[in-house]
């Protein structure tokens, strides 16, 4: 499928500020099992507002985001200077294209909630051919089905049921991206990366954050920030969704406060034989 640049449309401003944090044992964790100290080059691919790039810079030399969003790579570049990160450079391109791009050779080729995106086995391929030998490719996604559940700091969950019914109320129950809807892989990651050179990966998880408080405002920015509630969706009628899910969050927490839990971090970590 071509490229749809409006999937995230308007959705930078929200992602930050909204999307829960990977566990704060990702940077450390992917420092051990690829060997990191601090020389070599990483590159993140659908870095969106750079959550994972900055998170790992300093693990590295220098490092890439890359994403074909413009906004994102805006919003990734301003994070990046208000926290003293001078080493990573960011590129607006599609996964697809990084055989062209000349990016030369990395240690650590990351994909942070992005691999589903792209045309899997191909770009998998690509990333192989960029790696350092004995680099790795890892895949990180929130983990929460099966994982056993912390105890939380008190508040309210998210009532996300509840949110899901209203954004199928206002955009209908297909689920939405871009200018169409959105298509599910018939396999899983594991089964993507298996038909490459890479063969299938590792899983690895770190314990996700059980104390994420979110207020209203970031309640309402993380399911803005997704592809298929992006403001632009929801046309003349986003002030009115925005106030629906306001009231609802307000009905279920009197103080406003939720406890965000997105699960553990799992890491599907694949390596180029040295």
């Amino acid at each position: 499928m071509p490229y749809d640049p409006t999937i995230y449309l308007g959705s930078a401003a929200y992602y930050a500020r909204g999307r829960p944090p990977y566990s704060r044992d990702l940077a450390a964790t992917l420092a051990a099992e690829v060997g990191l100290d601090g020389t070599g080059r990483l590159l993140d691919v659908g870095c969106g507002p750079g959550s994972v790039a900055i998170a790992l810079a300093g693990h590295f030399a220098s490092a890439i985001g890359l994403d074909p969003d413009a906004d994102m790579l805006t919003a990734a570049a301003d994070r990046a200077a208000a926290a003293g990160i001078g080493n990573i450079r960011w590129v607006q391109a599609l996964a697809e294209k990084i055989p062209a791009l000349e990016l030369g050779t990395f240690q650590l080729v990351t994909f942070g909630q992005s691999f589903h995106w792209t045309d899997r086995e191909r770009v998998a391929e690509a990333v192989f051919d960029i790696l350092e030998p004995g680099g790795a490719l890892a895949l990180i996604v929130h983990a929460h089905a099966g994982r056993p559940q912390p105890a939380g700091p008190g508040h309210p969950p998210i009532p996300h049921d509840a949110i899901h019914a209203l954004i199928d109320r206002y955009l209908g129950p297909r689920r939405r991206a871009g200018q169409g809807f959105a298509s599910q892989h018939a396999d899983r990651f594991e089964d993507a990366l298996g038909r490459t050179r890479f063969g299938r990966p590792r899983s690895i998880f770190c314990t996700g954050r059980a104390d994420i408080v979110q207020d209203i405002d970031g309640v309402l920015a993380n399911y803005l920030s997704a592809s298929y509630a992006a403001p632009h969706l929801f046309g003349e009628r986003l002030p009115a969704f925005e106030a629906d899910v306001r009231a609802e969050l307000a009905a279920c927490s009197p103080s406003g406060l939720f406890w965000d839990w997105p699960g553990d971090t799992e890491i599907l970590l694949a390596r180029k034989p040295r």
